[in-house]
């Protein structure tokens, strides 16, 4: 999970900072010129090792998940099941 989370942490700061770049090209950078795509290309360099990280590691929330969903939970006990004269009897209330 750390692991998860510092990559996460890293590519929204690097998306910050592409955001800045961005900003600060000349209004002729545009995609298609090697003006932005040189930059664009640079941020996807510095994010790919972060994102390999989520594609390595991210299934462990799945796993996480699903072994909560499966668990008992000690908070909640499972309901007792009423016995056919409970229900009848709470029928006829």
């Amino acid at each position: 999970m750390g692991v998860l989370k510092a990559a996460l942490d890293r590519l929204d700061a690097l998306h910050e900072q592409w955001l800045l770049a961005r900003d600060a090209l000349p209004s002729t950078a545009v995609p298609g010129t090697p003006e932005f795509d040189d930059v664009l290309a640079e941020h996807h360099a510095e994010c790919w090792s972060y994102l390999d990280d989520w594609a390595t590691h991210g299934k462990t929330l799945q796993e996480i998940n699903a072994a909560a969903r499966a668990a008992p939970s000690p908070l909640a006990p499972a309901p007792a099941r009423a016995s056919a004269n409970d229900r009848r009897n709470a029928l006829r209330k």
